[in-house]
């Protein structure tokens, strides 16, 4: 989801500290009851009201779709409330440790779902039951996300973030560089030496004090900061992820931005060549700055070795259903309308910028036609290629520790100028400290 997805990369501790202090309740939630599974096959039409809980662009599309709900389900009535997305977290903890207070249906941020599935086990109902036609129709990476480790599906994937980067033609054709060369992260260090030379712009935009890239990165590698229920933080994986980092940053081609509206002027006055960005970054640049149209061109992300993937993950949503609501079956008949049609997600994307979870939306004409913001380049076909190669990978109740670890790590190597390596072992043992995990062998 747009800004607010970056939001969520960027500001990854809003809520945190509440997850983080559910973690100590192994039970969670529901403590006198189990929570109720919706069963399939019903064939009554469903009727009466509910309320759902999301924020931003999410809200109005969900507002806009729910019309089309309740004309084709006379009797209903779907109310869609825009809590914010900085409340979001801290209202999803506070009404699941109380078992009251949810809305029927709540938009959930990405990785926080498994938080929320690791803490509070019976807080929401279990749709594995009613997904089996559906689970292989979603993106696997996001699927990975609304599981817990026994498979059991506890919400539907909305939205995803396949990474690219994002660049500008026009400084890459004052430097001479083919952005389609840029085959791997070697290359990309090269070419981003190359343009500041030129052009005396450095290559790309991190926050120093809340960053993603670190993240995205090892995920396109195939892991993030656990492995087989093991500390992941000081893999060859990670190494190679940091070292890269530090490698860009030693060259001086990061240009340092605090927070959401730092790198959105940033990005605006021209301060970077490239940005490795999700694919719902589109949307601010094509709202927020109407004037670059044309200077911006999307290729894959380049890989760490020649044939490696080329794409990760930064965001992403999910509804569910927690087991409090008063009417799940008319939640889950409002959740599967949304979130399981191809042309209401194509609609999404249209309308509100929101990237499918969904593959057969993918293969929509839509996302082949060619868009006047980047030089008529088809820009969303270079995301739907992509989205089904993101890799898939473990999330679990910690990670909200493991992410201001993680970041922790990231300022030590490249702003402190720590060996990434040690910095990492270091992360790694703090980390199973904090969760009581073991730590994968190196």
């Amino acid at each position: 989801m747009r800004r607010e997805l970056t939001r969520r990369a960027l500001l990854a501790g809003t809520g945190a500290a509440a997850l983080s202090a559910a973690t100590g309740c192994a039970t969670g939630g529901v403590t006198n009851r189990e929570a109720v599974r919706l069963a399939p096959g019903a064939t009554t039409p469903v009727k009466g009201g509910i309320t759902v809980w999301s924020w931003d662009s999410a809200a109005v599309a969900l507002t806009r779709l729910a019309k089309k709900f309740m004309a084709r389900n006379p009797g209903t009535a779907i109310k869609v409330v825009d809590i914010g997305y900085e409340n979001a977290a801290d209202k999803m903890t506070v009404g699941l440790r109380a078992d009251t207070g949810l809305a029927d249906v709540v938009t959930v941020d990405g990785p926080k779902m498994s938080g929320y599935i690791g803490n509070f086990p019976q807080g929401m109902h279990d749709l594995t039951p009613l997904v089996k036609g559906v689970a292989d129709d979603f993106d696997q990476a996001a699927w990975q996300t609304v599981t817990s480790e026994e498979g059991r599906a506890f919400a539907l994937p909305w939205d995803i973030g396949p990474l690219a980067l994002f660049y500008r033609r026009d400084l890459f054709d004052r430097a001479g560089v083919d952005a389609a060369s840029l085959k791997t992260w070697d290359d990309y260090v090269k070419a981003g030496a190359a343009i500041k030379e030129k052009t005396g712009v450095k290559l790309l935009i991190m926050d120093p004090a809340e960053d993603s890239f670190f993240a995205c990165l090892m995920q396109q590698q195939g892991q993030r900061q656990f492995k087989d229920g093991k500390v992941a933080l000081a893999t060859p994986e990670a190494v190679r992820a940091l070292e890269l980092i530090k490698a860009i940053g030693d060259r001086g081609l990061i240009r340092w931005e605090r927070g959401w509206d730092g790198q959105v002027t940033a990005t605006k006055e021209g301060k970077s060549s490239t940005l490795p960005q999700a694919a719902w970054w589109s949307g601010t640049l094509t709202a927020e700055m109407p004037e670059l149209k044309g200077k911006f061109g999307v290729v894959p992300l380049p890989a760490f070795k020649p044939g490696g993937a080329r794409t990760s993950n930064q965001g992403g949503s999910m509804l569910c259903i927690p087991a409090q609501s008063k009417n799940p079956r008319l939640a889950w008949a409002f959740t599967k309308f949304l979130l399981t049609d191809k042309d209401n997600q194509v609609s999404m994307l249209k309308h509100e910028g929101l990237f499918p979870a969904y593959l057969p939306a993918l293969k929509d004409p839509y996302l082949s036609e060619p868009q006047a913001y980047y030089g008529g380049q088809r820009a969303w076909k270079v995301f739907a290629d992509l989205a089904p190669h993101i890799p898939a990978v473990e999330y679990n109740k910690d990670g909200a520790k493991a992410g201001d670890i993680t970041q922790k790590a990231l300022t030590g190597a490249v702003l402190r100028g720590n060996d990434p390596k040690r910095q990492l072992q270091d992360s790694a043992e703090q980390l199973a400290g904090a969760t009581g995990r073991e730590t994968v062998a190196r």
